[in-house]
């Protein structure tokens, strides 16, 4: 059996986990994290962390478990928050959870598992992992959605390496979400019935503008209003069909992936707002104006004019988009056998954001980055955001969305 050091959150599913690898044999160390310390624009509590620390002390001597205290606010601080900051500042919306499995979990948190002598590192994300062997002879990790539909988070790990999926286990991945409540009622663990954290990983649900302004200053601007009759949705090529996704040339591949470009000589001033940089695309909330027959959405963030463009309705044509790319530097394959390479394009599922249903796309590789070219347009792809595809429940690469 293996020493195992799993990462005790506070939360059922690492609780179950550490006690379901405890009843396989393993040894089993359990590694609290503190991640980070200030609590402005938090919205439950004056210290997150420190409830989430006592249920992982009494879930460890529960299951009769050693537990470690690692901080690694400062790491948290400059490899996810500090991002999150400069995405935003940028007008983009960046994936907190995404950048803290790839940098904190499985980075900085691996190093003190390490040190620790782990053979493995476990948590209790609802996905799977398999193995194979390639024709060299060589081990291959292969990343798995969970076998909960409704809990699958392998979104989440979708930048991770092979070289960090070596050492992950993910003990909850085969079992349902009612099953891991059952076993913590039937071990009585202190976490059975505490409610799923929710909000930014490690920080907690937050008031976003709030949160923003600890870097991001406040700045009054105008929204425009863009109408569903302005001429530019009308230039746009038609929607990808099988015959013109057969060849596409570059031009045509930039088009259907470029954003929608709004001027405020586009659309009708219609209110004000606080800062460009708090909204983001497709965000229906917060914007303080009623009156209307359906919601405003937003449809675009200039922050360098600091305006806001929003659109009346789900079906506003600049919700909607058949395509969009990802930057070369930015494409990540989780194993890379699996890699296209320029000129080379197939067929994945894909989804943009978490829970999202998969999505039928063509993805194609060219010289200027990945283009994924869905079947049906998609609505609100947002720049910052991660795009992962699958084969069947294979997660087999990812990347962050350019604009």
């Amino acid at each position: 059996m293996a020493r195992v050091v799993i990462g005790l959150s506070g939360g059922v599913d690492s609780s179950v986990a550490a006690w379901l690898l405890k009843e396989q044999g393993h040894e089993v160390i359990g590694l609290f994290m503190v991640n980070w310390h200030d609590t402005t624009g938090t919205l439950e509590g004056d210290c997150p962390w420190h409830d989430d620390r006592v249920f992982a002390e009494l879930v460890a001597k529960r299951i009769d478990i050693p537990l470690h205290v690692a901080d690694l606010s400062s790491d948290y601080r400059k490899r996810v928050v500090d991002y999150m900051f400069a995405e935003y500042e940028r007008g983009r919306t960046p994936n907190p959870d995404v950048l803290c499995n790839r940098e904190i979990k499985f980075d900085v948190f691996l190093k003190e598992a390490l040190k620790l002598g782990a053979d493995y590192v476990a948590t209790g994300h609802y996905c799977r992992k398999t193995e194979s062997i390639d024709a060299d002879g060589n081990k291959i990790y292969h990343l798995l959605a969970g076998s909960d539909p409704n809990k699958d988070q392998s979104y989440f790990l979708c930048q991770l390496s092979q070289e960090q999926l070596r050492y992950a286990l993910f003990p909850v991945g085969d079992l349902l979400k009612p099953e891991v409540r059952r076993i913590a009622e039937e071990q009585k663990l202190a976490t059975a019935k505490r409610k799923d954290s929710q909000g930014i990983c490690f920080v907690g649900k937050v008031d976003l503008p709030v949160f923003l302004q600890q870097k991001l200053a406040t700045k009054k601007g105008n929204i425009h209003e863009i109408k569903p009759e302005w001429p530019k949705f009308a230039l746009r090529p038609i929607p990808p069909t099988e015959t013109m996704l057969e060849n596409p040339s570059d031009e045509l591949l930039t088009a259907w992936a470029t954003p929608w470009r709004f001027t405020v000589r586009d659309g009708k001033k219609i209110g004000e707002h606080n800062g460009a940089h708090f909204y983001t695309i497709g965000q229906r909330k917060g914007l303080g104006i009623g009156g209307r027959k359906e919601s405003l959405f937003i449809l675009g963030t200039d922050t360098t004019q600091n305006v806001i463009y929003v659109g009346e309705g789900d079906a506003h044509p600049g919700l909607w988009r058949p395509a969009l790319r990802i930057e070369p530097a930015e494409i990540h394959w989780v194993d890379s056998s699996q890699r296209l390479n320029i000129g080379e394009s197939r067929r994945f599922q894909v989804r943009i954001r978490y829970r999202q249903p998969l999505q039928d796309a063509e993805l194609f590789i060219r010289d200027n980055g990945a283009f994924l070219v869905f079947d049906e347009p998609q609505r609100g792809i947002t720049a910052g955001q991660f795009a992962a595809w699958y084969i069947g429940d294979e997660l087999v690469g990812s990347g962050v969305i350019a604009e």
